[in-house]
């Protein structure tokens, strides 16, 4: 049997793909009658019949089904191979994409530890909401939350943050705080997320677990970002219910204080998201490493025993 020919395989591909052959022609930018040429040739070639013609339509025959399956598999090498020598000649940087949150009050303090340890490597930090598609956008490391990880191929747990009533110590000056029910006697920041999220614990959740008075209203100012409220805590407006990776370091320089170290977990967890192709780039599998460890080590810290400045 003769080999067939790379251009019979890419226009059969191309319509397995695109599910019919002008669609097909398109693609590949040349006439529908040239595609249907081609397939021809190959079905010649294996001595199959490769596409049905049903009418003006053509689908894929139980030996065309099988057939593109594994020949589909090939073009997807092919194009990962591509895809690696491109990242590779061009970018040999890495770039990081997270939640905004997470990257402004998280990502961006611990990376420099990660410069210290690899000076030599490049990283570029993103912070946005929506979620990259890894290996189509110039994304290599995604840090996501909850059920948002599902539409990533590669994806680990990192660790599962925690939440603490904090303010400014200017907001309590003069004040003396007997109990945790004190705290909600005061101005309260609301942390509201997006609705495709397992909502954080709120201020009704906390004051259930201190056993505080539940006929009790709660409101106030709400922010979508938990970066927003914890500024606004900072600057004295009010309590937040803070994730601990958020403040670790206001609390330790005294910006931001725990009152009463009263913990509530949060529902779903962070994780990792990568491109495969990210693996083979400069620093790629090292960086990967790196971030899943210092994620290891702030899930111990989250869940811990202590927040307060000593």
């Amino acid at each position: 049997m003769p080999n067939p020919s790379l251009r019979g395989l890419q226009a059969f591909e191309a319509i397995g793909r695109c599910g019919s052959v002008t669609a097909a022609a398109e693609d590949l930018g040349v006439s529908p009658g040239a595609v249907s040429q081609l397939v021809r040739n190959l079905e010649q070639c294996l001595g199959l019949t490769l596409l049905e013609r049903r009418g003006r339509r053509v689908e894929l025959s139980s030996w065309g089904r099988l057939y593109y399956r594994e020949v589909a598999k090939g073009f997807q090498q092919l194009a990962h191979a591509a895809n690696v020598l491109t990242r590779a000649r061009n970018e040999t940087g890495i770039v990081l994409s997270a939640l905004t949150s997470v990257a402004s009050r998280w990502v961006s303090r611990k990376i420099f530890d990660w410069q210290s340890l690899c000076p030599q490597s490049n990283v570029h930090i993103v912070g946005h909401e929506e979620e990259p598609r890894l290996g189509t956008d110039q994304v290599d490391f995604r840090i996501t939350y909850g059920r948002r990880s599902h539409v990533h191929e590669h994806v680990a747990n990192l660790f599962t943050d925690w939440v603490v009533p904090v303010c400014s110590p200017a907001l309590i000056a003069n004040r003396v705080l007997d109990r945790p029910q004190d705290i909600l006697t005061f101005p309260l920041l609301n942390v509201e997320w997006e609705a495709d999220y397992k909502a954080s614990p709120q201020w009704r959740d906390w004051a259930s677990l201190i056993s505080a008075d539940g006929r009790q209203t709660f409101s106030g100012l709400s922010f979508t970002l938990s970066s927003s409220a914890i500024d606004a805590a900072v600057n004295g407006r009010g309590f937040v219910l803070a994730q601990i990776s958020l403040v670790q370091e206001e609390i330790a320089a005294g910006g931001l204080i725990a009152p009463f170290d009263i913990r509530m977990r949060l529902p779903e967890s962070y994780y990792l998201a990568w491109d495969r192709t990210a693996l083979e780039k400069p620093f790629g599998q090292k960086f990967h490493k790196w971030l899943v460890g210092v994620a290891k080590q702030q899930g111990q810290l989250s869940g811990g025993t202590s927040v307060q400045k000593d």
